[in-house]
This record gives structure tokens, C-alpha cells and sequence, in this order.
């Protein structure tokens, strides 16, 4: 909605026309340049807000993945998000090569598949490493065996594992039956005019590097993109813990170590005396013998105790609880 001018500006603004200050034809060109060309075919459904937030997600999701395939392949690897843009699914599959390793899955309760693009490059030097070569690479990915193909699966299957961790903050996904297809051509997840969110990872393996895309279509992460928004995250963060976080601190506050003290009684005597005292020599506290004895947890007074022994052991029995209020903090 364009900005209402009060009468004040509207006459310092004629006033300026007038005197010459402002030209009227300036304004016309500043007016022209706000206008910016809108393609409908090419929606942006996700906002910049939800674009950083998914940009988080998934750079957590390269960190897991380098640490996942750095321990898998044996070998130095570094993976990094490189962009991350939203375009129609049709430029997306006429973007990738035209022979290329796609993985679909399913996340639910997401409804729908989301899709791993890897770079010929970068698959057969993971199945090079996994069988025991130096990770070289080669571009035969249109003969890809079935051993090869049950590798790569495979690989992938774990390193999705990883792509649960990442989206843990947003929802609890369960990564369900994938498929694999070398052509995209023959792959139609979702319409070719539906908006998806390709994440590009820039991952170098040994000497071979190249690209892994994550294709995750609008309709299909539409659920949950409220949570994506810095507005969902500073309200989620007023509500009220759930029940079963509370039992999990509970059962960890259980555990939790305290130190318990019985104190027998307390005295004072000048550094004078401090100096002269000898063995056997007996100091006086201000503690009576008929007067229970104050057991602290940590450094709070929490019982009366009675001292006494258990076992070889010296010992005190509870008597009663001190009344808040009572007693006397360190």
C-alpha cells in the first residue's frame, strides 16, 4: 500500500515544484524505476524469511553430511551449501544433466517425495571409494551397474538419516521407500509449474568435486512452512514446555548429584589462640548436646539430624524437616 502524504508535505512538496527545487519530471523517473516485472509462471511462494531459515536447516544438513561421508568413504571431504533458489520444477529438471543419479524419498507424515540430484562426478567417486579405489571419477553414470546402483542407494539411504537430524528443530520426519532414475526426463514428482526450493551443495570428495541438489517441491514441505518463519520461532518459544520434556528433565534432575553436610556446630577464637593450639586441646561449640545437629543440601539448612554410626561408619538420622525460613545460609 503506497505511503499517505499529510498536507504538510503535500504543500512543501508543491511549493519545491514551484520554486524549481524539485522537478516533476524526476519524479517521474523515480516513480518509473519502483516498477519491477512480475512473471506469473515463475511464483516466489516462499518468502526471504523462510529462504534464510531453510539456508539454516540445510547448512547444518552439509555439516552432518561431511562428517557422514568423511567416516563412509575414508577420504577428505567438504560439503557446503552453495545456493539456495526457488524456480518452477520444469526449469529445475532442464537444468540438471541429462544423465545424472536421482534419488526420491519420502519424509512423512510429509505427503509427497522430495528428490537428491548427484553429479555423475561425485556418485562414482563415492562408489570408487566404497570399493576400495583412490575416489578417481568417471562419466559413465547412462551404464550404471546394479551393483552400483544398490551402492549408491544404499549410501544415500544413511546419509538421509542426516537430513532428518537437520530438519529435527522443524518436524520429526521418518525417511521412508526411495527410488532411483538416471533420467529426468522420466521423473514427474509434482506439476511442471509447481514452485520447488533447490538447495545446491558444492562437494568435493579427494581430487572430485561437483554439485548434490536437494529439490524439496512447495506443495510437499507446505505443511510445515508456518514453522519456517522467525515469527513461528520467537512464539514457539513462549509456549509452555510438553509434558514429556518435563518428565525427561525431571529423570535427569534425578540423577544429578548433591552434596549433603552435617554440621556438628561452629566456634569462634582469635588468631592468637589459633596459633597456640596443641594437641588434645579442646575447643567449645556453640552446638548442645541435647540439640539435633543441622544437615545442609549443598548450602541450604534442609533437615534436623541426630548424629550417630552405621556400620564402621559415622552417620546421622533424619528427624524432622526445617520450615523455610529457618535456619541459616553459608
Amino acid at each position: 500500500m503506497a505511503d499517505v502524504l499529510s498536507q504538510n508535505e503535500i504543500d512543501a512538496l508543491l511549493s519545491a515544484i514551484s520554486t524549481g527545487e524539485m522537478d516533476a519530471d524526476e519524479l517521474r523517473e523515480e516513480k518509473k524505476e519502483r516498477v519491477r516485472v512480475y512473471d506469473f509462471k515463475r511464483a516466489m511462494r516462499f518468502s526471504k524469511d523462510q529462504i534464510r531459515s531453510l539456508t539454516r536447516i540445510h547448512e547444518n544438513f552439509a555439516r552432518l553430511l561431511t562428517t557422514f561421508f568423511s567416516a563412509q568413504l575414508r577420504s577428505y571431504v567438504q560439503i557446503t551449501v552453495a545456493s539456495v533458489d526457488q524456480l518452477p520444477y520444469e526449469e529445475f529438471i532442464r537444468s540438471v544433466p541429462k544423465m545424472t543419479l536421482l534419488n526420491t524419498f519420502e519424509a512423512s507424515p510429509l505427503e509427497g517425495r522430495l528428490l537428491v540430484e548427484v553429479n555423475p562426478h561425485i556418485a562414482f567417486a563415492m562408489i570408487d571409494r566404497v570399493l576400495g579405489g583412490q575416489g578417481t571419477s568417471m562419466n559413465k553414470i547412462d551404464n550404471l551397474t546394479e551393483i552400483e546402483s544398490n551402492i549408491m542407494q544404499r549410501l544415500l539411504g544413511k546419509a538421509l538419516k542426516s537430513f532428518r537430524d537437520a530438519w529435527q528443530t522443524v518436524i520429526e520426519l521418518e525417511i521412508g521407500s526411495q527410488e532411483m532414475e538416471v533420467n529426468p526426463q522420466f521423473l514427474q514428482m509434482v506439476s511442471p509449474n509447481e514452485t520447488v526450493v533447490v538447495i545446491s551443495l558444492t562437494t568435493v570428495i579427494g581430487e572430485s568435486s561437483g554439485m548434490i541438489n536437494i529439490c524439496l517441491p512447495h506443495v510437499v514441505i507446505e505443511p510445515v512452512i508456518e514453522k519456517l518463519s522467525i515469527h513461528y520461532w520467537m512464539q514457539d518459544k513462549m509456549k509452555q514446555r510438553k509434558p514429556e520434556e518435563y518428565e525427561q528433565l525431571k529423570e535427569k534432575l534425578h540423577g544429578a548429584p548433591i552434596v549433603m553436610k552435617a554440621e556438628l556446630g561452629r566456634s569462634e577464637i582469635s588468631v592468637q589462640e589459633f596459633l597456640q593450639l596443641n594437641r588434645g586441646d579442646v575447643i567449645a561449640l556453640d552446638q548442645l548436646i541435647d540439640k539435633p545437629l543441622t544437615l545442609s543440601a549443598g548450602n541450604r539448612p534442609k533437615f534436623y539430624v541426630q548424629p550417630g554410626k552405621k556400620g564402621r561408619k559415622m552417620a546421622v538420622q533424619v528427624i524432622e524437616n526445617i520450615p523455610k525460613g529457618e535456619g541459616h545460609d553459608e
